[in-house]
């Protein structure tokens, strides 16, 4: 029971719930009816509430068909009401369609007109409010127009004063307006483009000079060389007018470019094409091959910007950077003439631009800007010449040279910079030219030299002769009487080395050439060259020849003939030298030549030459000699060594015909003690340990045969017996010991007037000595025989005297 009696409280509960959610459903929104759903969905007794609410939806569909069914009537009356109005409201709706058609239609033509009228007067108003704005405005767009067009066409400078009168005069009129604050706005940017492009002109323009200041110095010296060129003078003239009138026009630039507004002129910068004017006869100036407008642009750009000060600074720094990059020589700089020339048009160019700048502007650069840079080039130009003219060994490239280092300094006189220095410069060249030339001639000395024949030269004709006499001052009247063939004294060097002199005496005159140097000083110049040509160079070689080992008695006989015309000739060397030079050889302080003393010098080795060749020779004839010592017999003939030797004299003495007396006697006189000398050491030799008194009379054979050479004269000169002195010593021992004259010799030894007055007893006692030894040893028996008892006691006797001579003689 109470089991039921829940179930049916449980029942009714559950019904109640279902009843409330039921009323929310029809009383909610149909939005918010989710959470009553849901708690239908949450209970357990979901088939009862569907059953509930079906009930419920049967229940409404009943009251709706009960309200529908009392309603109808009146709904059909409504309806039928209804369509009658329909039929009213459209027979309405067509009478105004047709009223607002035929209203349309009659207004149409007034609204035209209306709106027309309306549209005339509204663009009237703003056509009159436009144009008075436009008349303020117009001129500011009229100014930024121009100022645009001219940034755009690079004239930057009309730029600039366009943007002055845009700021100031313009646009405070008009400064409302949006556009005109934009270009308020843009003033400063426009300002800074302005500076900026202008720089960038001003770097093009720098880089453009510092490539081409080549050209610009090249084009600078051919106008300085034209200049002195005395020959174009005159068609020189009428250009340089023309010329000075161009750099006068250049120097007026900084006003015309204030007015120029030439896109050319604008945009031009740095080098102009003169490409096609290498060609006309007219250089064009220096001036002529460089625009300078972006100079001029920039510095008055600057200047209205208030900057120009900052300007001044860059452009000269830059300069100066230039100008140590143009003074750095190339490292093979002395090889050709033409990495000089390319260093010097730079360095010219240099120099022609900013002496350009100086005069065409106020204060870019000043003078003393222009002196300081010019001291530094100086200083490290003619450090660089110092260090690569060293090394130049060809005296053609160091006359080059000389030539253009005149002609740079004169280019740069021309503009006003001071070249003393570059001077006194060349001056120290000037020795290092004639080291050059020295080592030149050198070799060409020793070339004459070598390939001389050393013979007397053939002459065959009159013009031949004519040609030589002409090549060198050669007078004998003697010869010229002489018939064809004949022949000079002296070889082909004599006249190649006269010429080669003079030769270099041109070079030496070329150097000094353009050196602003007087006639005096030209001439001591090359006077004192040339004796240095003549007292090193020449002395030189000469002595090598002389010296050579393979020189023989010939060629030294000749080289004495040639030096001997050489010396002569040294007063046509004078006379010739003063003819270039207008220099008189008596003027004060004028240097002499030293020739005579090279030729005299070079002479007397040549002279100590045969006397030591002779010796020479006679020495090797000695060694031919094959004595025997110990021989008894005679064979009455001098020795054959002898024979030939004296063969070899007279034939070489035959030679010294055209020697100078003193020079045959002397080599004659000398090669005579030689043999009587050597002669004398072969007696006596240690050696030679024993001798008969047979080989004694054979050396006698050929001591006579001397004599009688002696005798015979072999070079005029000498008085009676003078030569036959030369072996009087050999001759005075060789009569003692064969005539064994001993008791006039001690008896008279020591007097002035002694028959043996030239024989020392040492030597005698030497001879004596072998003489005894040989005695001794060849006789065995001779102890037993009377006679060569007494002779060895009367040898014993003499030996022992000749002892006591020495010793006195000694005390």
């Amino acid at each position: 029971l109470e089991r039921r009696k829940m179930a049916e409280a449980e029942s009714l509960e559950t019904a109640a719930e279902h009843e409330r959610i039921l009323r929310e459903i029809e009383s909610t929104d149909t939005a918010c009816i989710g959470p009553t759903l849901r708690s239908v969905y949450d209970g357990e007794e979901h088939g009862r509430f569907m059953e509930k609410l079906e009930t419920r939806i049967r229940n409404h569909d009943r009251e709706i068909e009960k309200m529908c069914n009392f309603h109808y009537q009146g709904f059909v009356d409504s309806i039928t009401e209804l369509l009658k109005v329909r039929g009213e409201a459209q027979k309405l709706k067509n009478q105004v369609t047709d009223t607002n058609r035929k209203l349309q239609h009659e207004g149409k033509e007034l609204v035209i007109a209306m709106e027309e009228l309306k549209q005339c007067r509204l663009q009237q108003r703003n056509i009159s409010a436009t144009v008075d704005k436009l008349m303020l405005c117009l001129p500011v767009l009229e100014m930024y127009s121009k100022l645009r067009d001219q940034m755009k066409t690079k004239r930057h400078y009309p730029a600039l004063k366009t943007l002055e009168h845009l700021e100031h005069t313009y646009l405070p009129q008009v400064s409302h307006y949006r556009f005109c604050k934009v270009m308020v706005d843009n003033i400063p940017k426009l300002r800074e483009e302005i500076k900026e492009v202008s720089m960038s002109d001003l770097k093009d323009f720098l880089e453009s000079i510092r490539k081409h200041s080549d050209k610009i110095g090249e084009t600078a010296m051919k106008q300085a060389q034209q200049q002195r060129n005395l020959d174009n003078i005159v068609l020189q003239q009428p250009r340089i007018g023309s010329k000075r009138k161009c750099k006068k026009d250049a120097y007026i630039v900084f006003d015309a470019e204030m007015e120029s507004t030439s896109p050319k002129s604008e945009q031009d910068s740095g080098i102009l094409d003169v490409e096609d004017e290498e060609d006309d006869e007219e250089v064009p100036g220096a001036q002529d091959l460089v625009d300078f407008s972006p100079v001029y642009r920039c510095l008055h750009i600057y200047s209205v910007l208030g900057a120009r000060e900052t300007f001044e600074n860059y452009y000269r720094k830059q300069r100066r950077k230039q100008a140590r990059l143009v003074l750095q020589p190339p490292s093979n700089m002395h090889e050709t003439l033409d990495g000089y020339r390319k260093y010097f048009n730079q360095i010219v160019g240099f120099f022609v631009v900013e002496d350009h700048i100086l005069h065409t502007t106020q204060g870019l650069v000043n003078r003393a800007y222009i002196d300081e840079l010019w001291e530094m080039a100086l200083s490290k130009t003619i450090a660089a010449l110092r260090t690569h003219s060293s090394y130049c060994s060809d005296p053609n490239l160091v006359l080059d040279l000389k030539n253009l280092i005149v002609l740079f300094a004169d280019t740069l006189q021309v503009y006003g910079f001071p070249v003393n220095q570059l001077f006194d410069m060349l001056l120290e060249i000037r020795d290092q030219y004639s080291e050059t030339l020295l080592k030149k001639w050198a070799g060409i000395f020793r070339n004459i030299l070598d390939s001389d024949n050393y013979s007397p030269i053939p002459v065959t004709s009159e013009e031949i002769y004519k040609k030589l006499v002409g090549q060198f001052p050669f007078q004998d009247t003697e010869l010229e009487k002489q018939p064809f063939p004949k022949k000079f004294p002296f070889s082909e060097f004599v006249p190649k080395v006269y010429n080669q002199i003079k030769e270099f005496i041109y070079a030496c005159l070329k150097f000094s050439e353009d050196l602003h140097l007087s006639s005096t000083e030209v001439d001591d110049m090359i006077r004192k060259s040339t004796n240095l040509l003549l007292t090193r160079t020449l002395s030189n070689s000469l002595q090598n020849v002389i010296k050579r080992k393979n020189i023989g008695l010939t060629e030294l006989v000749q080289i004495i003939i040639n030096t001997t015309h050489l010396e002569k000739s040294c007063k046509y060397l004078e006379e010739f030298i003063t003819n270039i030079t207008n220099v008189l050889p008596e003027t004060v302080h004028t240097t002499k030549l030293y020739g005579t003393t090279t030729f005299k010098d070079a002479r007397h080795a040549a002279e100590e030459e045969i006397y030591t060749n002779l010796n020479q020779k006679i020495d090797q004839f000695l060694q031919l000699a094959d004595y025997d010592w110990m021989t008894g017999d005679l064979d009455n003939k001098a020795s054959d060594y002898l024979v030939d030797l004296i063969a070899f004299l007279r034939s070489t003495f035959a030679v010294f015909t055209h020697l100078p007396g003193k020079v045959a006697q002397t080599a004659c006189m000398s090669a005579c003690k030689h043999l009587a000398t050597s002669l004398m050491q072969l007696l006596l030799e240690a050696e030679v340990r024993q001798l008969t008194l047979g080989a004694l009379q054979q050396f006698n054979l050929d001591v006579r045969e001397c004599e009688q050479f002696a005798r015979s004269g072999p070079v005029p000169g000498f008085q009676e017996d003078t030569l036959q002195l030369a072996f009087i010593d050999l001759r005075q021992l060789l009569d003692l010991f064969i005539q064994w004259d001993w008791s006039t010799y001690l008896a008279d030894y020591g007097q002035p007037n002694c028959k043996y007055l030239r024989v020392n007893p040492v030597t005698a006692l030497t001879l004596l000595e072998k003489m005894k030894d040989t005695s001794r040893k060849n006789n065995m028996f001779a102890q037993f025989r009377k006679n060569e008892r007494d002779k060895q006691k009367l040898i014993d006797t003499v030996a022992k005297q000749l002892r006591g001579l020495i010793s006195s003689h000694h005390s």
